[in-house]
């Protein structure tokens, strides 16, 4: 995918808080064969993809899980209990069908795209003179690795604003209607911390957890490395600023693909803390961007929840997941689709003949 440069589209995206519809919706739920409200957050789910797609039957189309990847330049600063090179190993176990998400994505017939954002490895290789693609694959570097965020940005604007667009284009070409994200990137983790701590104004000591395993010596250590970063960057207040210098090749072409799935009206489903870190770049240059987004999980990663506190998200799903990869969002989406059959195929009290609460 050739470099692009331009900043992101940021014309304010539609309110979709249509008070008429909700009202239409929530009386087809409460009149279901059922006491109101008995389904708990399944029906504030059917609202929810009622609202999004701006109607009273909603369906889901050809869903897209999208797993971006990218290698982070302060891995090696030592804040991640595997090597870089697992960056581009669990790649290849993707395509190779054997990662968790290739399996769930598998189960429910969901198609899964992965993205090179910014891989330290070259997929098409060996693969014949002049290779330009692989299948489930889009090469989509705007770098080879983001750089250490701790002596300088981990990306320059250039570099940050062809992520995001990169991701843009991407959601463009893709079929369906609901995008389920995913990301790979060894010390991504560390990335995500710096952005929720800087876009939260949480301290990065709530924001920091194990990642991929770390002791307790290590994740002191890594707190180390992630105070340095912030005080480097201390006077960057921008959002997409923040993002380039804190950020990841994957996060940002991550921010890019929900910006632009917003746009479309798409549903977006929120996978785990790294997905959120992209969410909440996207959020700050567009703020009602979470309308359109349902959060799959809490992941056991320490500052998840706080994260979701940010959002004012209930998650669908909390079975200690720490992952990544877009687990959550594929074990979560089953329960998008039961949402949309409640509200299109669950009877009513009048069709179904039975008697309502307060009949006589």
């Amino acid at each position: 995918m050739p470099l692009a440069s331009s900043a992101p589209t940021l014309a304010p995206l539609a309110d979709l808080n249509d008070a008429a519809l909700r009202t239409r919706v929530q009386h087809l739920l409460d009149n279901k064969t059922k006491p109101q409200g008995a389904l708990g957050q399944l029906e504030a789910l059917a609202l929810q993809l009622a609202l999004i797609q701006g109607r009273e039957q909603p369906h889901l189309d050809a869903p897209q899980m999208l797993v971006c990847a990218a290698d982070h330049g302060i891995a090696a600063r030592g804040v991640s209990a595997f090597p870089s090179d697992v960056t581009w190993q669990m790649v290849e176990n993707f395509f190779a069908g054997g990662a968790a998400v290739s399996v769930l994505a598998r189960q429910h017939g969901i198609a899964l795209t992965v993205v090179d954002c910014g891989v330290r490895h070259d997929f098409l290789a060996g693969r014949g003179e002049g290779a330009q693609s692989r299948s489930g694959l889009i090469v989509a570097k705007a770098a080879y690795g983001s750089d250490d965020c701790t002596q300088s940005p981990a990306m320059s604007s250039a570099v940050c604003a062809a992520a995001i667009a990169h991701g843009e284009a991407i959601v463009k070409a893709l079929p369906g209607n609901v995008l389920l994200l995913g990301e790979m990137g060894i010390a991504n983790t560390s990335s995500a911390a710096l952005l929720m701590a800087r876009f939260t104004g949480v301290t990065i000591e709530q924001c920091t957890g194990r990642g991929t395993g770390l002791d307790d010596a290590g994740v002191a250590h890594k707190l180390a490395v992630l105070r340095e970063a912030l005080a480097l960057h201390a006077g960057t207040t921008e959002a997409l600023d923040i993002l380039a210098a804190l950020g990841g090749l994957e996060i940002a072409t991550l921010s890019g693909a929900i910006l632009q799935a917003a746009r479309e009206r798409r549903v977006i489903v929120i996978d785990g803390f790294i997905t959120g870190a992209a969410l909440l770049a996207a959020h700050a240059l567009q703020p009602l961007v979470l309308q359109r987004c349902v959060f799959a999980h809490c992941s056991a990663e320490a500052g998840h929840a706080r994260m979701l506190q940010h959002f004012g998200a209930t998650p669908l799903l909390s079975l200690g997941l720490r992952l990544g990869e877009g687990s959550g969002a594929a074990l979560a989406w089953p329960l998008l689709e039961s949402a949309c059959r409640i509200l299109n195929e669950m009877a009513s009290f009048e069709s179904a003949g039975v008697s309502g609460k307060d009949a006589p």
